[in-house]
This record gives structure tokens, C-alpha cells and sequence, in this order.
């Protein structure tokens, strides 16, 4: 399936420099295994894409880099841009090829893909739509972004439609909350959350062993004067 006037734009750190903004343990190889598994759902669309990654963002906030890498595929000449991430496991094909035929219909010009911490994992929107200025006023990176987001486009001439929400990994929490309740991952992203929770089970015991010994030696270290 191809469409000249769409394009796709992942917006997404190397796995190494998001285990720096992510640092739980294997959180580089989480996200190298996620970056690869986005890369080819995009792939299998047929449709251009352009990712953006630390080395060619540009702006000082993460809202600055956002909209400039959505004005960047603009300026290239397509009039439809969808937007997505690398840390949304659940995020199929099928769901970026509906929104493809979704944002080329007059009924529905801007689809979101709601995730479940008050964001976004995708949106769709027309170039007609994209006011730079009120998306950097967005609250990026809140549990607000979705709602703000939302009351944004209602202010507009633009119709909304919403795909199924999904979940997104940012922290350990994140992966644990994959690992118990979702089928849709690979086998290999099992493995390593797997491995990761192994490890925390391992090292909590030791950290709150510490903890208590340092407490009782302070608590009970009488023997020295509050002043010499």
C-alpha cells in the first residue's frame, strides 16, 4: 500500500541514550529490541518514513524537537504526517494503515492513539491542522498532553477519531505491567523483562539489608557525644 502524500515519522532516541532518561536495568536492551520492532511494523506499511533520533532533533525541549521534526517532514512536500514513538510494544501495522485511510477522508482528519498515562502514541494529523505555535504550548510530557491536546483540535475545523488505547513502557513499573498482563510481545522483549525483574528481586533484598544496617548502627551508637 503506498500513499505520496502520507508519511510516517518515528520519533525515537537511540537505545543507548534512552537507557540514560530510562535507567532501569537492561533498559538499553529493551529499547534496542523496541526501535527494531517499531522500525518494522513501519516497514510493512509501505508508506514513507523518517526517523528522528537524538543526532537529528532539533530544539532544546522535548516540544521544540517534536514539532520541528513534524514541521521537517512537512517542508518536504507531504500534507498528512504520522507521528510515533518507540515505546509502544502493542502498536500493529494494521493500526498505522487504518489511520492512513482514516487521515485521507474528509470525515476523519486527525487520528490519536491514546496511551494509558494521559498521552499519546500516535497521531495523524493534515498539514492544513498543524498550528506550530499551540503544539509547543502543549504540556509535553504530562498526563495532561492528551486531554490539552484533544481541546486543541476541537478548537479547530479538523474532526477527530481515536484508535484503542495502548500502554507505553517508561519505566520499570511500565515493563513489570507488560510482563503480567499483555500477550502481544516477542518472545525475545518476554525474555529480557523477564531477566529484569529477576534482577530487581535480587538486588531489593540487598538494598534494604543496607538500609537497615546503617539505620541500627546510627540508632544505636550512643556511646559518642552530640557535642565535643
Amino acid at each position: 500500500m503506498t500513499n505520496s502524500k502520507t508519511a510516517i515519522l518515528i520519533f525515537a532516541n537511540s537505545a543507548t541514550y534512552e537507557a540514560i532518561s530510562k535507567p532501569f536495568h537492561k533498559s538499553a536492551a529493551v529499547f534496542d529490541i523496541l526501535n527494531k520492532q517499531t522500525l518494522q511494523t513501519v516497514q510493512k506499511t509501505g508508506i514513507p518514513y523518517f526517523l528522528f533520533t537524538e543526532k537529528n532533533q532539533k530544539g532544546i525541549s522535548f516540544g521544540e524537537r517534536y514539532v520541528n521534526a513534524i514541521k521537517t517532514v512537512f517542508k518536504l512536500g507531504y500534507n498528512a504526517v504520522i507521528t510515533i514513538g518507540n515505546d509502544t510494544p502493542q502498536l500493529k501495522t494494521s493500526d498505522l494503515l487504518h489511520t492512513i485511510c482514516q487521515i485521507n477522508t474528509p470525515k476523519n482528519n486527525t487520528i490519536i492513539g491514546p496511551s494509558t498515562d494521559g498521552g499519546f502514541y500516535l497521531i495523524g494529523i493534515q498539514k492544513e491542522h498543524f498550528d506550530e505555535a499551540r503544539f509547543l504550548a502543549l504540556p509535553w510530557q504530562t498526563n495532561q498532553l492528551l486531554s490539552s491536546l484533544t481541546l486543541l483540535l476541537k478548537n479547530t475545523t479538523t474532526k477527530i477519531s481515536y484508535l484503542k488505547a495502548l500502554a507505553d513502557i517508561d519505566h520499570i513499573k511500565d515493563a513489570k505491567l507488560f510482563l503480567n498482563k499483555y500477550a502481544f510481545i516477542s518472545n525475545y522483549l518476554r525474555s529480557i523483562l523477564r531477566s529484569i525483574f529477576l534482577f530487581e528481586k535480587k538486588i531489593t533484598p540487598l538494598i534494604t539489608e543496607s538500609k537497615t544496617t546503617c539505620f541500627s548502627t546510627f540508632f544505636y551508637n550512643k556511646g559518642s557525644p552530640l557535642f565535643a
